[in-house]
Parts: C-alpha cells; structure tokens; sequence
C-alpha cells in the first residue's frame, strides 16, 4: 500500500458490492419485460410501464436516503453502511419474490403483483447503492487513489453483468425443453439463485470496509432542500449526471432488448449468452485500456472515446436484420469495449465532482449528490425498458404465455432492431454534448485539495 493509498482488502471488499449493483442492474432489465410478455402474458405497452414506474419511485426515494446517510443516521456501522446492511437484507427477499408469481396468475392481476414486488426491490435496493456510491469520496482524498477503487468496482461490476447475465437466462430456462424460451418455474430458481448473490455482494462490501475512516471533515447541511440546492449549483455534477442518465437509458434498452434480439431476430434464445459474452468480456479487457487513456489524455476525453465507441457498436446492432450473426457479435463487442469506459470513467468523475464540493464548501453532501446520481441511473436504466416496451406496442408485438411462442409481425421485428441498436445510438449522440461540459480537471482538483487541507490545518 501507498503511503496515500488504501488497504487492498478495503479496494477489492468495496468493488465486491458490484456484484449486487452489477447484478440487479442487468437481471431485471435484461429479464423482468420478457417474464412480463412472454411468461405471464402482459401486453408490451403495460408491461413497459409497470417496468418504468416502480423505479422511477427512486428519482423522490434516492436524494432522501442520501440526506440521511448524510446528516441523520448514527450507529455503530456509521452512517453509510447501517443503510447499505438494510438493503441487504431485505433486497435478496424481495428480488426472489418478483420472479415467482403465483401459479396460474396471469394478464391484470400479474402485472399488479410483479408492480408490486418490483416497487419494493427497487427500494430495498436504493437503501444500499446510494451509500454504497457515496463511499469513495470519502474513503480517499486522491483522484488517482478514487480511479484504482472505481477499476476495482468496474472490474467486479463486468464480471457479475457477464456471470448474471449468462446465469440468468439460462436458470430461467431450466426445463422449458427446446424452445428454451424460460418457464414459471425456471424464473422461480432465478429469483432464489440469483437473490443470493445479490446478499453475498452486498454483505462483502459492508464486511470489507468496516472500519475504514472518512478522509474529509465536513459538516453537513442543515436539510434536504439545502442539499438539493447545493446540487443544482455544482456544474460538473450537473453535466456529469445528465450525460450518464442519457447513457444509462441506451444501455437499458440494449439489455432490455437482448433476450428479444436472440429470440426473434437470432431465432436462438440461447444466444443471450452469448451476445452478453461479446458485450462484457472485451469490457474487462478494456478496463486497463480506459483507466490508462484517463489518465493520459484526462476522464472526461476519456469518457468521450468510449461513448463513440458504444456509439459505434450500437449501429452496428441497428443493422442487425442484415448482417450475419457473426458480425452482430462483433458489433456488440465493440459496443462492450466503450462501456467499459462509459461505467468506470464517469464514476470516478462523480466522485472527483463530490471532493469539490467538499473542498469548497467543507461539508458533508455526498449523500444527496449520490442520491440524485443513483437515482439518475435509475431512472435512465428504467427508461430504457419502458421505452423497449413501448417500442415493441407501437410495431404491434404480440405477448404470450410461457408454453407458446406465436410468430411476431414484420412490423415488431423491426421495432426489436430499432429498440436494440437505433435509439441506443441516438442517445449516445445526445449524450455526447453533455459530457463534454464537464471541465473539472485533475489539476484544479489537486488545487483545491490543498486549499482545504490549509484552511483545515488553520482552524485546529
């Protein structure tokens, strides 16, 4: 360890909670629209919304659980890691029991259930990540030392994607037969298998960084709304988390679409694996790549390239229908490599933003800027289904239920293509301007480092 650097077992403990934050970011919106259309039978313009609106419950939840982890809540786990142990234990319970609808509820009634039951994950999830978001900022004072910690975190998050991402679908499909399209009770062994990951991820980052102290004394402001308006007055936060709720809706409708691409345009179920094969094993080989690209040319160019780079994979998908399978997967790979960057980058870019702020201000808001930033990410992941769904209303897709799989109109099979690669492109292109208003640099951050520890070393 650095004299300035963290222990390893705090570095690699915090990114094991990426295998939760990796997993429920990709299960559900991988898996929850297609268990809705074509196990319970929903049709796809409800089902995109009842997708939507229990997350974007987390747009008001998330900023309140952050204004408490700032100022309100004092146990002996501190005040981030008494939230994020609650969201352990009730986040696993709640996933299992979306994924398991009682026998034979269908249409209406199932959609109210899983509405239900997904309002509740999402709430028990917000009790752990944004905490779990705010640590960094506290954990170092260097920028160098908050892009290791977010490699580690990228690095479990690109494993738990590839591994829940290959897991899920196929426990789905355990003993669905040939069709391997998922059954009732294959979603059920999904649920439990995969809600105990998300306990074992959550449970290692609490373990792992007990006892690790806050580097930054601050105090924090007095209310909610003066955080809020602490917020709105930080610019690089401002650009920052525009640009990623933009990107998190194309990566929410990539994955939204994946197990439809393999179905319709594939004609193999099966390949969801395999196009999550290309999508995150070049993303963890890319990791090195971006961090080294960050540091040499600054995060913010950095995290430009790699969105032109998913941008590019993502018209490659848009081509879909015409190319062979082999150059989708190329496509997707490529798509792999600037996500990579998309998801690292602008974390550690948060957490240089959070610093600023403390430095400036000398106190404690990382609570309320992680909240709106995961409640951003929320909201943008849950855009991405929603508009999936309503993507596939629009080209008249017609649902179904677990034991039949009915032949798709023209019309949907270009709107899964549409919604798999063309909007996920136009987003990219949108995102782009606002990432670039980001001017924050390593270097005014150092300087404003130094100016706090002075004022700090003055009033002792």
């Amino acid at each position: 360890m650095s004299p300035t650097g963290l222990p390893a077992r705090v570095r690699i403990g915090y990114g094991l909670g990426s295998f939760a934050t990796g997993t429920f970011g990709t299960v559900p919106g991988l898996l929850l629209l297609y268990y809705l259309t074509d196990v319970l039978g929903v049709g796809a313009g409800v089902a995109g919304l009842l997708v939507f609106l229990p997350k974007a419950w987390d747009v008001l939840l998330n900023p309140w659980i952050g204004s408490l982890s700032d100022r309100s809540t004092r146990t002996r786990l501190g005040p981030r890691r008494s939230w994020m142990l609650l969201g352990a234990l009730t986040l696993p319970l709640c996933f299992a029991a979306m994924f398991a609808a009682p026998a034979g509820l269908d249409g209406g009634p199932a959609a109210a259930y899983v509405a239900v039951l997904f309002l509740l994950t999402a709430s028990a999830y917000a009790c752990f990540q944004v905490p779990y978001v705010a640590l960094p900022a506290e954990l170092t004072a260097d920028p160098d030392e908050r892009a290791r910690v977010m490699s580690w975190r990228v690095a479990f998050l690109g494993l738990a994607i590839l591994l829940s991402g290959a897991l899920a679908p196929l426990l789905a499909g355990a003993g669905s037969g040939a069709d391997d399209r998922g059954s009732a009770g294959g979603y059920r062994l999904m649920g439990v298998v995969i809600g105990a990951v998300l306990a074992l991820g959550m449970c290692a980052a609490v373990v792992a960084t007990a006892g690790a102290k806050s580097v930054v004394r601050t105090t924090s402001e007095p209310s909610l709304r003066a955080q809020l308006r602490a917020a709105r007055g930080n610019a690089p936060f401002a650009w920052l988390l525009g640009a990623f709720v933009v990107q998190a809706a194309a990566t929410g409708l990539m994955l939204a679409g994946t197990q439809y691409f393999a179905t319709y345009i594939l004609d193999r179920p099966s390949a969801t694996t395999w196009l999550f094969a290309c999508l995150i094993v070049p993303s963890l080989l890319a990791m090195p790549l971006w961090l080294a690209v960050g540091r040499r040319t600054g995060k913010r160019n950095a995290a430009v390239g790699a969105s032109l780079c998913f941008l590019a994979g993502a018209l490659g998908a848009a081509a879909g229908r015409e190319l062979p399978p082999a150059l989708v997967y190329v496509a997707v790979a490529l798509a792999g490599v600037g996500y990579a960057g998309m998801q690292m980058l602008p974390m550690a870019m948060l957490g240089d933003a959070i610093a600023a702020d403390a430095y400036r201000s000398g106190r404690r808001r990382a609570g309320v800027f992680t909240g709106l930033w995961t409640a951003g990410e929320t909201l943008g992941l849950a855009l991405g289904p929603g508009l999936f769904g309503l993507v596939l209303a629009l080209g008249d897709f017609v649902s179904s239920d677990a034991d039949e799989r009915v032949a798709q109109p023209e019309s949907a099979l270009t709107a899964i293509v549409v919604g798999f690669g063309a909007l996920p492109a136009l987003l990219l292109v949108l995102s782009i301007p606002l990432l670039a208003r980001y001017r924050l640099t390593e270097a005014e951050l150092v300087g404003l480092r130094h100016e706090f520890t002075e004022r700090d070393e003055e009033s002792v």
